[in-house]
Formats: C-alpha cells, sequence, structure tokens
C-alpha cells in the first residue's frame, strides 16, 4: 500500500482513509468494477458515501495511473493499474475477471504499416470466461 500512498503524495493528493479502502478493494477484487459495484461493495463500511464521491475518485485515481479503465456493456468500468511489465487483457464481459495476455502484436501490426509509426496502444479481447461460458450452458 505505500507505492499508492507515494502516488498520491506524489501528486499532491490527501491519503484518506476512504480512498485507501479503495485502493484496497480494487487490490483484492483483481477485476474491473464500475462506480455502483464499488458503492455496493463499500456500503457496509461506509453507509453513506456518495455516488460522486465514488466517481471522483475513481477519476482522481485514473488520472494519476493506480486505476485503469475500460467500458463494458456501455459502462465505465475499473481495475487497479498493471504497472510491471507490458501486457494486454482478456475481460469477461459478465464478471468483469481479466486475463493476462502477454504476447503483443503491435510489432507486427507496425510492420504491416510501413509508413507509419505506432506511438501508444491498448489491446483488450472481450468474452466470457470459462465460469461464466459454464454458467450460461
Amino acid at each position: 500500500m505505500n507505492q499508492y500512498k507515494d502516488k498520491l503524495k506524489e501528486n499532491s493528493l490527501k491519503i484518506t482513509q476512504k480512498r485507501m479502502r479503495m485502493i484496497e478493494l480494487f487490490l483484492d477484487e483483481n477485476r474491473y468494477l464500475s462506480a455502483k459495484d464499488v458503492q455496493e461493495l463499500l456500503k457496509e463500511e461506509y453507509p453513506d458515501i456518495s455516488y460522486d464521491t465514488i466517481y471522483r475518485n475513481l477519476y482522481t485515481l485514473k488520472d494519476i495511473d493506480v486505476l485503469e479503465q475500460t467500458t463494458l456493456s456501455g459502462e465505465m468500468h475499473y481495475k487497479i493499474s498493471c504497472t510491471t511489465h507490458h501486457h494486454h487483457h482478456f475481460i469477461c464481459d459478465e464478471c468483469g475477471v481479466t486475463r493476462v495476455i502477454h504476447y503483443c502484436p503491435v510489432q507486427k501490426w507496425e510492420d504491416e504499416l510501413d509508413d507509419v509509426e505506432i506511438k501508444n496502444h491498448k489491446v483488450e479481447l472481450y468474452g466470457l470466461c470459462g465460469e461464466c461460458k459454464k454458467a450460461r450452458t
């Protein structure tokens, strides 16, 4: 948790109990969560936490690269940022669980598009994880 406290300090942000608990929640869950999910998971500890407070913190934590975001079913979802190495994700549309994809196709694409320079990219694959796929059958 110290690395996240340092990240907050570096960005001149207060280290509040709620903010740290949110980060801890994302570390524990290790999947994409919506603001509603966060509110539901924190309501026992913080019954009066407002949706606006959750959204402001999600945006702030994303802005300083503590969280990353994606869109699932037309709604923003967040997950703890992966910063240890370059990789991509498979994301389950149903439960938000993610799996790391270590192969990066960008070099092949750059070779194919020989007159371009790719400066940044994000590759995400969406579908059903094994558990959600089983539940549907």
